[in-house]
């Protein structure tokens, strides 16, 4: 699969479901994966911060690879997150992730420990070069602690050809425009926060990592295809209506609130894995008036 096609479209960034035991649920994790392929998804990206990546084990990230390359059967490309404590520990799951089936990988910087470029730029060298698959760099500065700038990722694409794209979640569009002047259309460009994604696509933007994605595809969809081909203006109402719940991927309880949104309305359940818990008394209420409130007026597409 090309570049091209690989990082375009609307990808979740896939939450992991889990049992009333907290067990991996293998079975829903298969079927709202084909539910969101067939809502007109392109891909599927497992292991990532939506998908509590840090708090799954070893063994539990390579069975949650096992079990959405056998689900989608080709059907959509499997590009799961690669993140460890170590990059020893990343780099082995990098290459059971090519083992495993996956079609690419995302890249992050490694957990907890954040520092300079010398050390940061030696941990993605290590990821990337460990297999030839194609790589998106995460940038995510807010949840890392780390912030790759538009000149290190232009260093690592001069280096790696299988680096081909950048998911940008710093928050701050102008970096779209930074690559673009670096790199020209060297990488693909995706958009990382849901509530940038109309802004970021008329930068330049030609995919989007989604979030809220996971309760409502067939929306996130819509909203991508009209920025991309009428622009600000064409998605203006689907988006305002959309904003309220796209901002609650840009707060530090996003995955209770996005699992919260998911079982409103019969898209998974809202279980998550501690150190997280359920969302609970004043904080509940105001997001369950905003996602009642989305409810009661969601667009007829």
């Amino acid at each position: 699969m090309s570049n091209t096609t690989l990082w375009r479209g609307v990808i979740p960034a896939i939450t992991t479901p889990f049992t009333v035991d907290g067990q991996v649920d293998h079975a829903f994790l298969a079927q709202h994966a084909r539910t969101l392929i067939d809502s007109g998804c392109t891909g599927i990206v497992p292991l990532g911060s939506l998908g509590e990546a840090a708090t799954l084990s070893f063994e539990e990230k390579l069975a949650i690879m096992r079990t959405l390359v056998t689900a989608l059967a080709g059907r959509a490309p499997v590009i799961p997150g690669i993140a460890a404590l170590s990059t020893d520990e990343a780099v082995r799951l990098a290459r059971e992730a090519k083992a495993l089936g996956a079609a690419g990988l995302m890249v992050l910087p490694p957990y907890v420990y954040s520092t300079d470029w010398h050390e940061m730029g030696a941990h993605l060298r290590a990821v990337i070069a460990a297999t030839d698959l194609p790589c998106m760099l995460y940038n995510n500065p807010v949840a890392y602690k780390t912030d790759f700038s538009p000149e290190q990722i232009a260093e690592l694409a001069a280096e790696f050809p299988n680096v081909q794209a950048v998911k940008e979640s710093s928050g701050d569009v102008r970096r779209f425009a930074a690559l673009r002047t670096l790199l020209g259309h060297r990488l693909e460009l995706l958009v990382g926060m849901d509530d940038a994604i109309v802004e970021g696509v008329a930068m330049g933007a030609r995919g989007w990592i989604a979030g809220l994605v996971n309760a409502y595809p067939k929306e996130s969809v819509k909203l991508f295809e009209l920025a991309r081909d009428g622009g600000a203006d064409a998605a203006a109402e689907l988006y305002g209506w959309f904003l309220p719940l796209l901002r609650l991927d840009t707060v530090p309880k996003f995955v209770q609130l996005i699992k919260l949104v998911q079982e409103k309305v019969g898209m998974g359940s809202e279980r998550v894995r501690a150190p997280r818990l359920p969302i609970t008394g004043a904080e509940r209420e105001t997001a369950l008036r905003v996602i009642d409130h989305a409810i009661a007026h969601t667009p007829v597409l």
